[in-house]
């Protein structure tokens, strides 16, 4: 293989021009055209994965082979973000492409910041999903896995474009049987006790097929395994034809459970057992897509849908060199380990320009020839210039939502925090003005304020905050809606 950079994209914000660089390394076989027919998409995204959490991404013990391999043989992108640092809005903002503060599944409060059991909100049937987008392309759709967008079936997989789901509708640590003498709500000791040496009969969580349950409580132990024969038997069943695979994993969300296969096994412990169990199904995966003849037909998408959970110490994953942790607006919280693989088509290497899970369905319009929604606002772009050709990305900005605040931005390596807040617990929100301003190129762990010295960029960052606001229009808050609040 030959190296080659790809330099010189300019963003430009007004009063402010920074750059942001792609180095990748380009195989002769690989086609810099567009495919000549739509790919299929699989999408596998796993829980509360931190960016450290990978071989490919410098986690010097956990075992990660198949996702290595991935990477090596498509795009590794080092500064890929989600839409919010909690599952419900992330998953929200990837499945339409759209900052879950427009479908109104971004956090009112610190209080409720996902959907619960008893919440009887979801996304809305307004909102556009890659599923619908794809399935009215021809394609078989079906999601895997946890969906946490709406337990009722207003708002399951099929209600927005899946022809089947398998999978558990909220978080695996939601349904707990109640605990003689504990506190309700918070972090009690009894209820953590549980999260930390888990067993399945401590939760009372759904297992469903399509809208039935068919498994309660669902037998966490086998989860990944059971998720993974799933998505192998749609690709079997669907080989002849453009298929779309969202398989969202559980894990490695709290409780950790392992099959017997992987538990013990890992150097990190159980967490690590999680994770190595993750990149074998990595590899099922992909292994079918070779045996079947489907590999060049196929793009795969890794990622997770926030940063590492800090709360349970060793059992939390690592955000490597980054600050903070899921929950949070640091880039823990919000940047994840993401990898593209399509043979024959993606340019292998390593990205260190921006995307975002939101950039999954314009890039997917895109590769499917068709057109994104025109009826709406989408916050995502099309990246098939990179992953085809090597092209600069085109995303110059990553917005930072807690709830409906917008607490940082990030415009080209320089990102500016307007809130700080810990990612959990009773401490207070504190403003910043002027900002705090980190460049994330040379200071991703964003130690060093360099606000002081760079006035022009938080003046222009501040114009961008505010085109932005005009964008938004009020709608209802899902997640506050819930049975006897």
């Amino acid at each position: 293989m030959r190296a080659l950079a790809f330099v010189g994209v300019t963003l430009l914000a007004v009063a402010a021009s920074v750059s942001v660089s792609v180095s990748v390394s380009v195989s002769a076989s690989v086609s810099a055209a567009s495919p000549a027919r739509p790919p299929n998409v699989v999408i596998i995204l796993a829980d509360d994965m931190g960016w450290g959490d990978v071989g490919v991404f410098g986690n010097p013990t956990i075992r990660t082979p198949r996702l290595d391999r991935m990477a090596a043989e498509g795009q590794k992108w080092t500064s890929f973000y989600v839409g919010e640092s909690v599952c419900t809005p992330s998953r929200a903002a990837l499945l339409t492409g759209r900052l879950a503060i427009r479908s109104g599944l971004n956090p009112a409060d610190d209080q409720r910041r996902v959907l619960f059991p008893d919440s009887t909100g979801g996304l809305p049937a307004s909102e556009i999903t890659i599923a619908e987008i794809l399935k009215a392309k021809g394609y078989a759709t079906t999601a895997i896995g946890k969906w946490h967008l709406g337990h009722l079936p207003p708002f399951l997989p099929m209600a927005h474009g899946f022809d089947h789901y398998f999978g558990i509708p909220y978080s695996n640590d939601m349904d707990m049987i109640p605990i003689p003498g504990a506190s309700i709500g918070g972090e009690d000791p009894k209820k953590r006790e549980r999260l930390m040496h888990p067993r399945t009969e401590y939760w009372n969580v759904p297992l469903l097929r399509d809208d039935k349950v068919a498994e309660r409580p669902a037998d966490q132990s086998s989860i990944t395994r059971r998720y993974t024969d799933e998505a192998v038997r749609f690709i079997r069943e669907n080989a002849s034809r453009p298929f779309f695979l969202y398989l969202a994993h559980t894990m490695p969300h709290m409780p950790l459970f392992a099959s017997p296969e992987f538990a013990g096994k890992s150097r990190r412990g159980r967490y690590g057992d999680v994770i190595e169990e993750l990149d074998w199904s990595v590899g099922e995966i992909l292994d079918t897509l070779r045996t079947l003849g489907l590999d060049e037909q196929t793009l795969v998408v890794f990622s997770s849908d926030n940063g590492p959970w800090s709360l349970f110490n060793e059992q939390g994953g690592s955000a490597g060199p980054l600050r903070g942790a899921k929950g949070a607006t640091y880039e823990g919280g919000m940047r994840v380990p993401t990898i593209f693989r399509w043979p024959g088509h993606v340019v292998p290497g390593v990205v260190a320009d921006m995307g975002a899970t939101m950039d999954l369905l314009p890039t997917l319009c895109a590769l499917g020839g068709t057109e994104p929604p025109r009826d709406r606002i989408l916050d995502g772009v099309d990246l098939s210039g990179t992953l085809l050709r090597g092209e600069p990305s085109p995303r110059q900005d990553v917005f930072y939502y807690r709830g409906p605040r917008l607490y940082a931005l990030r415009h080209g390596p320089y990102k500016a925090h307007f809130f700080t807040k810990s990612e959990y617990g009773s401490d207070s929100e504190v403003a910043h003005d002027p900002p705090l301003l980190f460049n994330l190129d040379e200071d991703p762990g964003e130690s060093y304020d360099v606000g002081a010295r760079h006035p022009d960029v938080i003046a222009a960052i501040r114009r961008i905050v505010a085109e932005h606001t005009r964008t938004l229009a009020p709608v209802e808050n899902q997640l506050v809606k819930r049975a006897n609040p």
